[in-house]
């Protein structure tokens, strides 16, 4: 019905079912926002901050859980020319947030070498337009990070792994100390 001066309602008895988003789609919002964040107009950062607070507040709590989780855990750096794409990120990002592990068939262009590995998805993050997981590797018993375009094929398995305690900012520190403690040759 419409009322006049009041705008549109609803006739009692009825109402209109909530915005229900897909657990794809709440990631696909998230890693949307980290896009946002590095724009350099604030009003337009701003209103998209709030639209996505409002939405992350309509969510189910188990996904919201997992929404704010990706978004601690996603990040984008400057690109470059690239072209170069993948198929994975939104399973990967499922995987991350639900603690599962995955198992992926990786070519590393730089040996050219195929190995197949059992890994614990940590996060994600764009640099020079490839899409990189970061992840616990059981093969080589450290964290290593995959791009996205190398991956072969993936599997998500049903068994869980235990959350690590590192956080992203702190996973970054330690590449950095790591990568400037060593000699240059």
């Amino acid at each position: 019905m419409t009322e006049e001066g009041k705008g549109y309602t609803l006739m009692d008895g009825y109402r209109i079912p909530p915005i229900m988003f897909t657990e794809s789609e709440a990631n696909a919002l998230i890693t949307a926002e980290q896009l946002i964040l590095k724009n350099k107009d604030a009003s337009f950062v701003k209103g998209y901050s709030e639209a996505v607070n409002k939405i992350k507040s309509v969510l189910r709590s188990s996904t919201k859980d997992k929404v704010n989780l990706l978004s601690n855990r996603i990040v984008f750096r400057h690109n470059a020319d690239n072209d170069r794409t993948s198929n994975y990120l939104s399973t990967l990002q499922m995987a991350l947030t639900s603690f599962k592990l995955a198992k992926i068939k990786y070519h590393s262009t730089d040996t050219d070498q195929r190995t197949e590995r059992i890994i614990e998805p940590f996060a994600i993050y764009s640099t020079q337009e490839n899409w990189l997981l970061i992840a616990f590797c059981r093969l080589r018993h450290e964290f290593r990070a995959f791009r996205l375009d190398r991956i072969q094929h993936l599997i998500i398995l049903n068994e869980k792994f235990e959350p690590h305690k590192i956080t992203l900012p702190e996973y970054f520190k330690i590449c950095k100390e790591k990568y400037f403690s060593q000699p240059l040759t």
